[in-house]
């Protein structure tokens, strides 16, 4: 038989509740040019700090557990993790040169880091803090994605213009699937039966078939009154329900909105200057944009497809990423 609380006693419930405080998230943004992350209160908009890292700071990941946040320090040749309890940064892990976009294995136990001096992919061990291989793999690459089984890793590469697979069993390439001029960026959708790959100069976006490794559709831009050598693909966002794919255009300073299922392109949200990454909040209800040139960050309502706020951060912001 349910117990039934007393009016008293249901009073008492609501203000230990009420006395819980809220959890507050937060926006993490890399500024190549300050060598800094910015941190941002998600609900306010008000920058909490400023924290000095090492030199050009790029790629940013969250840890699985949410405690940590990795950042590519591209000049430094290091992956530095800054503690998110703290906001300092606590140890350096090994990444091999020029380190500028990472992905994180699904255990949240290894990053594979993308080299663009030596043309490898570093496996990082991350516990250790150090590289336990290196792969080698096409001329500059550049964006990293693994499957959501943790299978399979795809490395892009600028110079070779083609999306590789790699097993992540035995780190050994499987495939490589030709794409558009100067790939930039990987992201898997999320049952891992297609990786979506952005094309700087070639302005488009390919799908890629994983079973097949073969591009079953490109995705084309075109904006009025925009040069088409502007618009140029970089960040992509999938959204969590499957139905939308955000791909950042760059110098067009536009977030192009593609039907995930037709692929076509349904709308462009104006945002700040040189769009280049993205990222969700937690609900999926938010997305939030790098933009290096303006030096701001763009949020948009993901409902409405409506950009609501533009947000000044540091100079030459590269990544965002959302966290507590």
């Amino acid at each position: 038989m349910p117990y039934a609380l007393t009016r008293g006693a249901a009073a008492l419930v609501v203000v230990l509740l009420a006395s819980v405080p809220a959890r507050a998230d937060h926006l993490y943004l890399s500024n190549e040019k300050d060598n800094t992350i910015t941190v941002v209160d998600a609900t306010s908009l008000a920058i909490v700090k400023t924290v000095a890292v090492g030199a050009r700071p790029r790629g940013l990941l969250l840890s699985k557990d949410h405690k940590s946040l990795y950042i590519c320090t591209s000049d430094a040749d290091h992956i530095e993790e800054l503690d998110l309890a703290t906001l300092t940064v606590t140890r350096t892990l090994q990444s091999g040169p020029d380190p500028e976009t990472f992905a994180l294995s699904p255990d949240g136990k290894t990053l594979y880091v993308s080299n663009e001096d030596d043309n490898e992919v570093s496996v990082v061990d991350i516990a250790a803090g150090r590289i336990v291989d290196e792969i080698p793999t096409g001329v500059e690459p550049e964006g990293m994605a693994v499957s959501p089984d943790g299978k399979t890793i795809v490395n892009t590469s600028e110079t070779t213009s083609m999306a590789h697979f790699i097993d992540a069993a035995s780190h050994k390439m499987v495939a490589s699937v030709l794409v558009g001029s100067r790939p930039r960026y990987a992201e898997f959708n999320k049952d891992g039966s297609l990786v979506w790959v952005s094309s700087e100069v070639g302005g488009t976006v390919s799908i890629i078939d994983t079973s097949q490794h073969k591009v079953v559709h490109t995705v084309n831009f075109a904006i009025p009154g925009v040069p088409s050598e502007t618009i140029q693909a970089v960040g992509i966002a999938l959204s969590e329900d499957g139905k939308w794919g955000f791909v950042a255009l760059g110098p067009a300073n536009r977030i192009a909105v593609v039907d995930a299922h037709s692929f076509a392109v349904e709308k462009y949200l104006l945002v700040g200057q040189r769009v280049w990454h993205m990222d969700f909040s937690f609900d999926g209800k938010t997305l939030y944009s790098a933009n290096g040139v303006s030096n701001d960050m763009s949020v948009i309502d993901v409902a409405a497809m409506k950009v609501t706020k533009s947000v000044p951060v540091g100079h030459l912001p590269w990544g965002v990423v959302y966290g507590p």
